[in-house]
């Protein structure tokens, strides 16, 4: 299918940059900004995008669909999208690229199908596009062949399947080792911290892998924690859902919605200090962070 036209529902910190890539590469993006934010109507501005009046228009010029949005806005998303699709006849490729579990995208699924449009289950592994590098996106489902056509444009797309729910079944395991690590790294160097031990445990993870990966991974989790709340909501219900545990992933909810209640929660990446160190991270942490006194009884 030859593409023309593609939009970004919506150009937050990953879809500004997927629509971005494809804008260096000569590929007409669109999204609509009613009712979204200043800080989101000026990602679009700079990433180039177009902006339309109503879904009715976008779902009209659109060859392609990428629902780029939170875990929680995506079913709702979807529907609108529908909506629109209903009320104009308007043909389509809707790819829902949201971190959600595998039983959501199949019960969205004919949602679209069921308006006449063309549904394909996505996911995106990886921070968003920069110069040289592109995430993996996957695509599983009848449809997923069709969006090969946006390699031409920049983007690296990965066919894992014929089902629906196998790109975001993916993406849940995935997301289930970085930001599940990630949280737990978190939570243990903040109990150390308010132990009065966080050097003693550096000093003693220091030489090894994992404290590697907290130096990079820590420092920047609270600017996103409010957004991965609902994700790891995901990953609870798809591990359920699979007749394994879900209380590991409610705790690291909980650790995230511990982060996001934070004023280092109410930051955003291009807002917070870079140079902020994982020792001043969790030292911040700790002090907007009350721990229980021991009962005296």
């Amino acid at each position: 299918m030859p593409i023309s036209t593609l939009a970004v529902l919506s150009p937050g910190d990953m879809g500004h940059a997927v629509g971005r890539r494809l804008r260096e590469n000569e590929l007409r993006v669109l999204t609509c900004l009613t009712g979204r934010s200043q800080r989101t109507r000026t990602l679009a501005e700079k990433a180039g995008f177009e902006d339309v009046r109503t879904l009715d228009e976008l779902v009209v010029e659109s060859d392609i669909i990428l629902s780029i949005t939170t875990s929680e806005a995506a079913q709702a998303l979807c529907e609108e999208v529908a909506d629109a699709i209903k009320t104009t006849g308007a043909e389509v490729l809707y790819a829902e690229c949201n971190a959600i579990a595998p039983q959501k995208t199949r019960a969205l699924e004919p949602i679209i199908a069921n308006v006449g449009s063309r549904y394909v289950d996505a996911s995106i592994i990886g921070g968003p596009p920069r110069p040289g590098y592109s995430p993996h996106i996957y695509a599983s489902g009848e449809h997923a062949a069709e969006l090969e056509g946006l390699r031409d444009y920049g983007l690296d797309i990965r066919v894992v399947g014929p089902e629906i729910g196998q790109a975001s079944g993916l993406k849940m395991t995935y997301a289930a080792s970085t930001k599940g690590a990630t949280a737990l790294f978190t939570q243990l160097l903040l109990a150390a911290e308010q132990m009065g031990l966080l050097e003693h445990l550096q000093a003693e993870i220091q030489d090894g892998p994992i404290y590697k990966r907290m130096l990079g991974a820590v420092p920047s989790a609270p600017s996103r924690a409010q957004r991965w709340i609902s994700e790891m909501q995901e990953i609870e219900a798809t591990f359920e859902h699979l007749g394994t545990s879900p209380y590991l992933f409610r705790g690291v909810a909980d650790m995230y919605r511990l982060m996001g209640a934070t004023p280092l929660g109410d930051e955003r990446p291009e807002t917070r200090d870079a140079d902020r160190t994982l020792e001043e991270t969790i030292r911040l942490l700790a002090g907007y962070t009350s721990a229980d006194s021991p009962s005296d009884s």
